[in-house]
């Protein structure tokens, strides 16, 4: 668990997603608590997928504007607007960004330079935007639409596993 093995680099991505989300199932398994969830899953994608630079969440705090919550890689931007960067613009349109070359992304927040790609999935829950799961990586056009519906459904998994009063 947490590494990406051999066996699994030989695996359709698709694959590796249901290998993922199996490895996410086992991990969110009775427990409620969102920042323990969203900590272990932040891990599970950072040292499971490859070529990430950056996993991790950020939750709405305020309507207009996103604060980092649990992660792992270098130490992120800590508060996000609504509607900049890719993130932000995740939320205002409660829509799944795939961002090829985050350098040409129009308002992109650069926490770390070398972040060249992003995937970011909003999280939705009862009509209501929670935050967003947002993947960073060192290469250009790293994600592809297979990536948003592996780590989507593992968005899924986290939203139905946590209670969000504790937010």
């Amino acid at each position: 668990m947490f590494a990406l093995n051999e066996t699994l680099q030989q695996l359709p991505k698709t694959e590796v997603y249901d290998e993922l989300h199996r490895q996410a199932r086992g991990l969110l398994d009775g427990e409620r608590d969102p920042i323990a969830n969203a900590a272990n899953l932040a891990a599970l994608l950072y040292w499971t997928l490859p070529d990430l630079n950056w996993a991790g969440f950020y939750f709405l705090s305020q309507p207009d504007e996103l604060v980092l919550g649990p992660f792992h890689g270098k130490p992120a931007c800590v508060r996000i607007p609504v509607g900049r960067g890719v993130c932000g613009t995740a939320v205002a349109q409660c829509k799944t960004q795939i961002v090829a070359d985050v350098h040409a992304f129009p308002g992109h927040i650069a926490c770390d330079a070398a972040s060249r790609s992003e995937l970011v999935i909003p999280l939705l829950w009862n009509d209501r935007t929670l935050g967003v799961l947002d993947l960073d990586s060192p290469l250009p056009d790293r994600f592809d639409p297979t990536d948003a519906a592996g780590c989507g459904q593992l968005v899924e998994l986290f939203l139905h596993g946590s209670d969000f009063t504790k937010l």
